[in-house]
């Protein structure tokens, strides 16, 4: 083992994973405030440690001084998607972006591992702007749907504990999950039409009700104490019996109370 500083050495890495959480994160909030659907549920990232490191280079005969270019996945980023047809609508989105570049892919979703690992890698190269300069990062951008990422979460869990020598049966019993996940997420395709629209509906009466007691308090500020006041008994009632139509001439009514306050309209 050479003699480098490797907490220097992940600095950049760990730099990359921030920085590209942070950007899909982003396009996530970006996609939903445009009243979009968005292919991502959420995000997570990790860098390898240097234990990990040193065994994949030494399984992959990878020399020490090819790290960077011969271990492709020290930086990690996982996103979560909430059905399969979502998978291949993020892929196109980070193909199309420019602050990133694709290098390769390796399609785990229609070509499943023999295990039964099912998930979508893509192999990107990411410009970051260091103190010494800019760099090129490698890293792993894996996307998979929430029944592919618990399978693989309790297999790694158990290739951990037995060394990658999993028991012939616990090896079947994975399979087995993992035909389980699979026929999970195709049952959710089905009725994925369904599952949007009524997520979505959730999320707008949601909008709504934040935007209705944001303006109630705005009210105050204006110093209308008794139409606030009056408006907040009738959300009561209104939020009680999940009136969405009711709740929606409720925040128009609201509106115009605080234009008129603006206005110094005392009537």
């Amino acid at each position: 083992m050479d003699g480098r500083d490797w907490k220097k050495f992940l600095l950049p890495y760990e730099q990359s994973v921030e920085e590209l959480k942070v950007k899909f994160k982003t396009l996530r909030g970006e996609l939903k405030s445009r009243e979009e659907y968005s292919p991502i549920e959420f995000v997570t990232g990790r860098v390898k440690k240097i234990s990990s490191v040193l065994e994949k280079a030494k399984r992959l005969n990878v020399p020490m001084d090819q790290l960077e270019s011969g271990i492709e996945d020290i930086a990690g980023i996982r996103i979560m998607c909430q059905f399969v047809e979502d998978i291949e609508r993020l892929a196109d989105l980070i193909r199309s972006r420019q602050d990133m570049s694709v290098v390769y892919e390796k399609d785990y979703v229609a070509n499943k591992k023999p295990s039964g690992y099912r998930s979508f890698h893509i192999i990107i190269e990411y410009p970051v702007q260091t103190a010494l300069g800019m760099k090129r990062i490698l890293a792993e951008v894996q996307i998979r749907t929430l029944a592919m990422n618990f399978w693989a979460t309790i297999e790694h869990s158990l290739n951990y504990k037995y060394k990658e020598q999993l028991p012939s049966e616990v090896r079947a019993r994975l399979s087995k999950a993992a035909e389980a996940a699979y026929l999970l997420d195709q049952e959710m395709s089905s009725i994925r039409g369904e599952i949007v629209e009524s997520q979505k509906l959730f999320e707008d009466n949601s909008n709504l009700v934040n935007i209705v007691l944001n303006n109630i308090q705005e009210l105050y500020f204006y110093h209308r104490v008794r139409e606030a006041a009056q408006f907040q008994l009738r959300f009561n009632e209104v939020w009680e019996t999940e009136d969405v139509w009711g709740m929606s001439e409720l925040s128009t009514q609201i509106e115009a109370a605080i234009s008129r306050a603006k206005k110094g309209d005392q009537t």
